[in-house]
């Protein structure tokens, strides 16, 4: 809260119905040798004024940059609503109690977020959450494994997000799980059914497809999904929920679409925060959903007729029984999903489509007039959705330092994940980048390039 409301009347009051006649009272069964005292080393007390002016100066101390780095957390604009309601009391505490069904207000805001997310991915049913993007794709390949039942070979691509692939290695690795990963093609940056074929010829049990990939670059996804399935496996789909305003959903891709779709659900309404809290998005279509980690929300009505929501699927394992869990991840990131589904109510399918629209429209502006600079091209002939890969003629971290210290965040450089990358870098421009931005990083660019 943002003050204490307690008069000194108010304190006394509250004394004298419990029967003591002071604070110090309240708590004599804590020995005096293990009290403190006074707080010898707190400064004076301050005005709500001088507080206020003490954290802005705080804040003003880190700086504001033009933000042009992207490489899986987003920044867009948030309306003030998003907030304004997710931090009311009703949703703050947002983590569905075991006595679920007396919590009809959190179980519906549940509910109409797996709707939504289910509707965005083109898929029968979705989950509750899950802690984010990389921890979703891991519970997706462990999904994949138990249905599969023969093979516990996992297909991944390099153009899968490096952390994600650390992180499924890591949760997997003592599971007797084997990751192969697939090069990419480097003149296209897509992973090509060429270099599938011969990780294929042993049986696996699901490929990952990501779309867009981590370079930004779109993905053969009809292809990759019917190739994995006309091998018996299960196609894992790794998207950005903003571009499936604009792209074909997950459900839809191939003759029988992905099996899985996971995803970080960061860009819908959760601001850059000093790196999370995030969420990760699980939806998968039907037969699947006795796999399925977390909670589903159920809508139905009672015995007098009236509507109501429920849990309808919950592996009670999840909570008493560890070794035969479905999952052993028993929460959900409950406040970011609040957050999200106000989000797309606010935006809706039109807003969406708009930010997805703008964002690629602003990356594509800015990678044209990029590459009209000497020595500047693309690194993939692909078409992308709202991030790139450019070529440099210099090492981009000169750029990145350059362009530093003129307040402007240029985009991500690859270090140690593609040495083969070492003088790219990947720009993003989201729809928050009007043209002066735009101009702006270009004429800082050129002279970055210059020096």
């Amino acid at each position: 809260m943002p003050f204490i409301p307690h008069t000194e009347e108010d304190v006394s009051a509250m004394l004298a119905s419990i029967g003591a006649n002071s604070i110090e009272e309240l708590f004599d069964e804590i020995p005096a040798e293990l009290r403190t005292g006074t707080l010898k080393n707190v400064p004076p007390r301050m005005s709500e004024m001088e507080i206020a002016r003490l954290m802005l100066e705080r804040a003003q101390q880190d700086g504001f940059y033009l933000n042009f780095i992207g490489a899986g957390a987003y920044e867009h604009h948030i309306p003030a609503a998003v907030w304004q309601i997710t931090t009311r009391g009703e949703f703050y505490s947002s983590y569905t109690p075991y006595q679920a069904e007396a919590s009809q207000g959190t179980l519906q805001l549940l509910y109409e977020y797996q709707t939504m997310m289910a509707s965005l991915t083109g898929m029968d049913v979705s989950n509750a959450s899950l802690y984010d993007g990389a921890s979703a794709l891991a519970e997706a390949v462990l999904m994949a494994v138990r249905q599969h039942r023969t093979s516990s070979r996992i297909l991944i691509p390099q153009t899968v997000h490096p952390i994600y692939r650390k992180v499924v290695r890591t949760i997997v690795r003592n599971q007797s799980i084997e990751m192969v990963e697939i090069p990419y093609d480097p003149v296209s940056g897509q992973t090509m059914l060429a270099q599938l074929e011969e990780a294929g010829q042993t049986e696996f049990a699901a490929l990952v497809i990501p779309q867009p990939n981590f370079f930004g670059v779109f993905e053969s996804v009809d292809a990759l999904t019917d190739w994995a399935h006309s091998k018996n496996a299960l196609a894992i789909a790794v998207v950005n929920p903003i571009s499936l305003a604009m792209l074909t959903p997950p459900g839809e891709w191939g003759e029988k679409g992905a099996d899985i779709a996971v995803g970080e659900g960061q860009p819908l309404g959760i601001p850059l925060s000093s790196g999370g809290p995030y969420f990760g998005f699980m939806t998968c279509k039907q037969p699947l959903v006795r796999q399925m980690p977390g909670r589903i929300i159920g809508r139905t009505t009672d015995i007098e007729g009236k509507e109501g929501f429920v849990l309808t699927l919950q592996a009670r394992e999840q909570h008493i029984r560890r070794s035969k869990a479905t999952s052993n991840i028993c929460t959900n990131q409950g406040l970011m999903v609040t957050a999200a589904t106000i989000h797309m109510s606010l935006l809706g399918p039109e807003g969406l489509y708009r930010v997805a629209a703008q964002s690629h429209a602003n990356t594509l502006t800015l990678i044209e007039a990029l590459t009209r600079i000497p020595g500047v091209k693309k690194a993939f002939d692909s078409p992308f959705f709202h991030e790139a890969v450019l070529s440099l003629p210099k090492p981009a971290s000169v750029v990145l330092d350059n362009l530093k210290s003129h307040g402007v965040l240029a985009g991500y450089t690859f270090d140690d994940n593609y040495r083969e990358l070492d003088n790219c870098l990947m720009v993003c421009a989201t729809e928050t980048k009007v043209p002066a931005d735009l101009d702006k990083y270009v004429e800082l660019f050129r002279q970055a390039l210059a020096c």
